[in-house]
């Protein structure tokens, strides 16, 4: 059983306008009116149409949408040009357009003016088809020759009561006062809930905003949301939506480069994770980017490249001088381009495209070149913003992100105009070595969150074969490169040379020495053994002549008969 006093949740209808669910936190009142208000421009009209259609097409709720101002053959070419076919959709009963034109020396202020033919002309637009959901588009004409704030506020009144008793969801747009959030400063207090579109000019870009400023019975999103109007209709950023609540890879990724990988500790990138690539101009920057992105693609992923100083072409033109073409890439769908000046649009807008790119295209990997450019029309702080917003739906996304920024000549090492190091997880610094009149790369890790990685600065080379990075010399002078390095390796290579030819001479001189001895040796060995040889042939002659005598001294004996045994 349901416990009387429990909070029931109000029931919405989803806008489909991708965001602003997100915003309202499920859509707008269900069976309520709401009011969108604005300027001129601001996108009140197709934000209204947009809530129709996407109910029609998406949510099986057939429109009706009433406008005082753009007749049904103005509204279908203008949706046209957005891929909806307004006259089909009539034709299925999903929409109903109603075109009521009021001539504004026609209203004059008496007590019983009403808004009974209106209601009447509505009603049986709404019983036709079956509708759920009604725009109005623009109150301000209905009313636009009363200034009798009685009689206006009770007709307001009494005109959202009726939808609301006719049980749809409805939208009235109004136009924006000067000290207040409509002309008449009425339908605010009214409406259940407000959003107010802003459309406005600072330095000369052009941004357009939402804020939810009022929704009866439910939780919003308060802050200030920048928008995008194109071809495919309304986009919105929900950046409250944005945390710190991402799920982290283990897996790692080559950054195309075999030796920078080394310096990874041997594995590359965390996928998912945000790498700045920074230095100053000509330093490389770009051409690690590109090797990052063919790396990809050759491994079967997506990647979508925001430039914001090179056109496509120019880029693929450029990365042909080291060997790398990426054309194929592109032809496969792998790789997708977004080109654009930073002064088309403010950040915000930046933010919004960018987030819309992301959502359609889905990359695995994205690459921002550089970021430095947006501070052109930003602040660092609103750049700052800015990036770590996209940085972090990029993280929510699981999508591996490559930044380059532009440092300047004489910078310290590790500086960054663009103050986001900290959002980093892996920077590499690529710096300008000078050295006896000749300019040569360097590259540096500056960190990499989680994996031991080498301190060491390489020598950065780009050739026709790509990317090469050596060890660097370090002399009496400081690091040496390019030529100095060159020839410090041509001098280190001669003294190998010499000290090889200074053993072999000692070989020489010790095989010689030994070939010597080894002669005396045998001499001394040969003299040895001839004297041992005399030595054992004068024992044998003494033995035979000793044995001479003994016989001599026998036959003696006998001769004188003498006695043997004396002998």
């Amino acid at each position: 059983m349901n416990n009387a006093n429990t909070p029931r949740s109000l029931a919405k209808s989803l806008t489909g306008i991708r965001g602003l669910d997100e915003i309202t936190e499920g859509g707008l009142p269900k069976g309520r009116t709401s009011l969108i208000c604005g300027n001129a421009g601001c996108g009140k009209t197709i934000l209204g149409m947009e809530f129709l259609l996407h109910g029609a097409l998406d949510y099986n709720e057939p429109g009706v949408f009433v406008s005082f101002e753009e007749t049904d053959d103005d509204l279908t070419s203008n949706f046209g040009a957005m891929g909806y076919d307004l006259k089909d959709l009539d034709a299925r009963h999903l929409l109903a357009i109603e075109y009521v034109y009021i001539e504004r020396s026609e209203i004059e202020e008496a007590g019983d003016y009403n808004l009974d033919g209106l209601f009447i002309r509505l009603a049986q637009a709404i019983d036709a088809i079956g509708a759920k959901r009604v725009v109005l588009d623009t109150i301000e004409v209905l009313f636009a020759g009363l200034s009798n704030t009685a009689i206006l506020r009770a007709e307001l009144c009494r005109l959202f009561r009726w939808l609301k008793d006719k049980g749809v969801t409805s939208i009235v747009t109004g136009e924006r006062g000067e000290r207040t959030l409509t002309r008449h400063g009425l339908e605010e207090y009214v409406a259940d809930c407000v959003v107010l579109l802003d459309l406005r000019v600072e330095e000369q870009i052009a941004t357009r905003r939402l804020r939810i400023v009022k929704y009866r019975g439910s939780e919003h999103g308060a802050n200030e949301y920048p928008f995008l109007i194109d071809q495919q209709g309304i986009s919105i950023l929900p950046i409250t939506s944005l945390g710190l609540q991402h799920t982290v890879s283990d897996e790692r990724i080559s950054s195309g480069i075999p030796r920078l990988d080394t310096m990874l500790s041997g594995e590359g990138y965390y996928r998912g994770s945000s790498i700045l690539v920074s230095g100053t101009a000509g330093s490389g920057k770009s051409s690690v980017s590109v090797k990052f992105v063919d790396a990809a693609c050759s491994r079967g992923e997506t990647c979508l490249y925001f430039a914001f100083e090179e056109s496509p072409q120019q880029i693929m033109r450029n990365m042909l001088s080291i060997g790398i073409d990426l054309a194929p890439w592109v032809a496969q769908g792998l790789l997708r381009f977004h080109a654009s000046r930073p002064s088309v649009h403010g950040l915000e807008m930046h933010l919004v495209t960018m987030h819309k790119l992301i959502l359609e295209f889905d990359p695995a990997n994205v690459v921002v070149d550089p970021i430095s450019a947006l501070t052109v029309v930003g602040s660092d702080k609103e750049a700052k913003s800015m990036l770590t917003r996209l940085i972090d739906f990029l993280k929510t996304r699981k999508v591996t992100t490559l930044l380059t920024g532009l440092t300047h000549v004489g910078d310290k090492l590790g500086t960054s105009n663009d103050e986001i190091p900290s959002l980093i997880d892996t920077w590499l610094s690529l710096r300008d070595i000078e050295y006896q009149g000749e300019r040569n790369r360097g590259m540096y890790i500056l960190k990499s969150r989680g994996m031991a990685h080498s301190n060491q600065i390489r020598e950065f080379i780009l050739s026709d074969n790509g990317i090469d990075l050596f060890d660097v010399y370090l002399g009496p002078e400081g690091v040496l490169t390019g030529a100095a390095r060159v020839g410090q390796e041509a001098q280190d290579k001669s003294t190998i040379v010499s000290r090889q030819h200074d053993i072999q001479r000692k070989k020489r001189e010790y095989e010689h020495k030994r070939k010597a001895l080894e002669a005396n040796i045998a001499a001394l060995r040969e003299e040895f053994d001839t004297a041992t040889e005399i030595i054992e042939s004068l024992s044998e002659e003494e033995r035979q002549r000793d044995a001479v005598i003994v016989h001599d001294r026998a036959d003696m004996a006998k001769l004188r008969r003498a006695d043997l045994a004396a002998i």
